[in-house]
């Protein structure tokens, strides 16, 4: 479960514990792993048309980026513990949303940042449009948000519990 704002992003420790777990597999296993595989590629000769060579340096530059993002979220996470289960919308909870108070237009999606789940189900971050105008709010009540092409949408919040994984 997480809440990011411009300097911290917060994390239970079961969420920071996958991401370090994740880091370290990359910056020893894999790299060891992608370090080997460049160096069996580039013995195979010309380096301008090995096309195992430009794989392994392409998967290897995504992965340092993976690495480098990760590395600064964890500096700046804080962790703590899964947002209580009150019905008060906040970072960390699975929401449901009716839109324009229609319960047969619903939505369910994990307030938080995309770096807690899997991507089985729908993240929305707590700082888009529609966290901000969720956030704070309890089952039942109504909020409003700005849609990109400027126009309000209204939503009423029809559940919210805490995300367990």
């Amino acid at each position: 479960m997480t809440q990011t704002n411009d300097d911290v992003t917060w994390l239970t420790q079961d969420h920071y514990n996958k991401l370090k777990a994740e880091l370290d597999h990359l910056t020893g296993p894999w790299r060891v792993e992608i370090a080997k595989k460049i160096e069996a590629a580039r013995e195979e000769g010309d380096l301008k048309e090995n096309a195992g060579y430009h794989a392994a340096k392409d998967e290897q530059g995504k992965t340092e980026a993976r690495i480098r993002q990760l590395s600064q979220l964890l500096e700046r996470a804080k962790v703590g513990e899964a947002p209580a289960d009150s019905g008060v919308v906040a970072p960390g909870m699975l929401v449901k949303v009716a839109f324009d108070g229609d319960l047969d237009d619903t939505m369910e999606f994990l307030l938080a940042s995309r770096e807690v789940t899997d991507g089985d189900i729908d993240v929305y971050s707590p700082q888009s449009p529609l966290g901000r105008a969720i956030i704070g709010k309890s089952v039942g009540q109504d909020a409003q948000y700005e849609l990109p092409n400027g126009k309000k949408a209204g939503v009423k919040i029809v559940d919210a519990k805490p995300f367990s994984g």
